[in-house]
């Protein structure tokens, strides 16, 4: 069976399908000596030998094992796999991967904190993060200023900001007491657009000074995972995650 380049590179671990699209783009990509090209069709079991940034990868034609982690993200980790500033990068206290590589699963600035999860399996990846799935993103948020329940409403209707449209699918506050000028609240949001909760907080004049992620789709973030630290998800949890966007772990 025939199927899309950056869909068999994917899946096998080699990066997500916007990541390896990218590679197409450039021309970094030779699967049989041959240069690829986006939406090209390919059927696995002719492919003989891939170069990726001419470097020769490893491909077997064997079941690949997929696998899912929950990292617990600090801040001061970046979520690049590179950084010319040599910076501290979520991937470093990852585990080895010999035969294809972890994707993150969304991304987190440098100065929020919490749970990312990363897999193998880049097809698991892709619909994770597409944004026709509406997958829930779940974070603890404390804010400065006053967030009243216009604010909310502003929030909850949608805001313009600078990656475009959003809305908050839920603000609520976290405490029943919430004394001071910061305040904590529970937002869900169901994208993962580039610091999109600091945004759209600052459009209302308030200011987000701590950011912790506590659950993506249906995972949440164990209480006892110190930061830095990952787990493997279980088999029980690994298929709720595959239900969840309605694909098989084959």
């Amino acid at each position: 069976m025939t199927e899309k380049i950056q869909k068999i590179l994917s899946g096998l671990g080699y990066g997500s399908r916007r990541f390896i699209e990218s590679m197409i783009k450039n021309g970094n990509i030779f699967i049989n000596k041959k240069k690829i090209k986006i939406g090209q069709l390919l059927d696995k079991k002719n492919i003989k030998e891939i170069f990726l940034n001419d470097k020769k990868v490893v491909f077997k034609k064997t079941k690949i094992k997929k696998k899912v982690i929950i990292y617990n993200k600090p801040i001061g980790e970046i979520c690049t796999k590179n950084d010319f500033k040599k910076r501290a990068t979520v991937f470093d206290k990852l585990p080895i991967l010999t035969l294809n590589r972890w994707i993150s699963i969304g991304r987190l600035d440098i100065n929020t904190k919490g749970l990312l999860l990363f897999t193998n399996d880049g097809s698991l990846a892709n619909e994770l993060m597409h944004p026709k799935n509406q997958i829930e993103r779940e974070y603890h948020v404390r804010i400065f200023g006053e967030m009243n329940e216009k604010k909310i409403n502003i929030l909850q209707r949608g805001i313009k900001i600078k990656c475009g449209y959003s809305f908050f699918k839920s603000i609520k506050p976290l405490y029943t007491k919430n004394i001071g000028k910061n305040k904590w609240f529970k937002i869900i949001l169901c994208e993962g657009k580039n610091r999109e909760i600091r945004l759209m907080c600052k459009a209302v004049q308030c200011e987000v000074n701590r950011l912790i992620r506590v659950r993506y789709g249906n995972i949440i973030l164990p209480n006892n995972l110190k930061e830095g630290q990952w787990v493997k998800l279980n088999q029980s949890c690994l298929k709720k995650l595959y239900n969840l966007v309605s694909i098989k772990n084959k």
